[in-house]
């Protein structure tokens, strides 16, 4: 029959064990906290499965950016009759809506799918009105972060800049107040919290991964 010391050296295992689950359960949450959401998140969409906003994996190059969308701006520069700048309601109230499930892939090796919900690039710069010699779109983030991609690929696929996600407002840690849906490109090219849309001519223009060696494509093999 098993001694006093077996039983003991039981618990003692069931207690060092457990302390190392709640240590990693913590360290887990500090590392990757859970988002709060303004909503409730579906997870499905017309017979589609939508992984999480939390399924995510924080990679951005200053942290996440928390903005005011009280002063938030949204500036369209560059080629274009009008400069223009929009506050975050304007974008919001002034242009249609549209929902697409899109998989962003990360050049790290993961991905998500999911319910993106904004308004497609086109309209947002259309009031500026573009000059023919743009060939180039340039976006510019909160945190100093930059992409470009063809104007063309812009029209010729109805790319959204994103509001929401999975039926709730972009969280800070995921973009807000809003973030491009590069279909088809690797997941350097989603720039989020957009500050700025510059229209140029300048197809050589090179943003933070891509001056550091990425694929200025970025295209999905």
């Amino acid at each position: 029959m098993p001694d006093k010391k077996f039983f003991l050296g039981i618990v003692l295992l069931a207690v060092v064990v457990g302390s190392m689950t709640v240590i990693a359960v913590l360290r887990y949450n500090t590392i990757y906290p859970v988002i709060e959401l303004d909503g409730v998140e579906i997870r499905e969409y017309e017979g589609q499965d939508l992984s999480s906003v939390n399924d995510f994996r924080e990679n951005s190059i200053k942290g996440p950016q928390y903005v005011d969308s009280e002063t938030y701006r949204l500036a369209i520069t560059g080629l274009v009759d009008n400069e223009l700048e929009y506050t975050y309601d304007d974008v919001i109230s002034n242009n249609q809506h549209f929902k697409e499930v899109v998989t962003l892939h990360c050049v790290e090796g993961w991905r998500v799918t999911i319910l993106w919900e904004g308004f497609l690039v086109e309209d947002i710069i259309e009031e500026a009105g573009v000059n023919p010699a743009a060939t180039t779109m340039i976006f510019y983030a909160y945190d100093g972060y930059s992409t470009s991609v063809p104007l063309d690929y812009i029209i010729d696929n109805n790319i959204l800049i994103a509001y929401k996600m999975n039926n709730a407002t972009l969280p800070p840690e995921r973009g807000f107040p809003f973030q491009l849906v590069a279909e088809s490109k690797f997941g350097y090219k989603w720039i989020k919290w957009i500050t700025e849309i510059e229209l140029s001519d300048n197809e050589d223009y090179r943003g933070y991964w891509e001056s550091r060696g990425y694929s200025n494509d970025a295209d999905l093999p």
